[in-house]
């Protein structure tokens, strides 16, 4: 369950969160624990959110602009809405997230993990997406116009409208 000092901390502004991040990163050798937190349409933009536990976080509708999520963790969570353009994604966890309706454009996706999440609708414009797991995933109306899908294999991915 997410710690209230953090949600505390976020809460009070980005620029304090973000410096709190960078002068304590030491205090932080385990990844900051914002699971199933309730950030719905939260502004997080240019949040610092690198290696955050996020798994089954309620993000819908919330601004990440330009945040910091390389290498967090957001495994069943609820992105439905919410918009990730220019955020570094760099190796994030979202097996099994909901990224229905997400904007994604210009963000960072390399080596990130999308298995089994439902991309129904998002917008990927200008993303970058090497190397992406993408197994079983529904890309069904999904924008990649202008996306780098260099060295991006796609195993699995279901065009259409068979997820729930």
């Amino acid at each position: 369950m997410a710690s209230q000092k953090l949600l505390d901390l976020l809460s009070s502004g980005i620029p304090l969160w973000n410096t709190w991040r960078r002068d304590y990163a030491e205090v932080q050798a385990l990844e900051p624990d914002l699971n199933r937190a309730d950030l719905h349409g939260v502004d997080l933009r240019k949040a610092d959110l690198h290696l955050v536990d996020l798994t089954e976080a309620n993000l819908q509708e919330a601004d990440l602009r330009e945040a910091n999520l390389r290498e967090a963790d957001l495994r069943n969570a609820n992105l439905r809405g919410a918009n990730l353009s220019d955020a570094n994604l760099r190796r994030a966890r979202f097996h099994s997230a909901d990224l229905r309706g997400a904007t994604l454009c210009r963000s960072n996706l390399r080596e990130a993990d999308l298995s089994n999440a439902d991309l129904r609708g998002a917008d990927l414009d200008g993303a970058i997406i090497g190397k992406v797991k993408l197994d079983d995933t529904n890309v069904s109306g999904v924008d990649l116009s202008r996306a780098d899908l260099t060295t991006t294999a796609v195993h699995g991915a279901v065009p259409t409208e068979t997820k729930s």
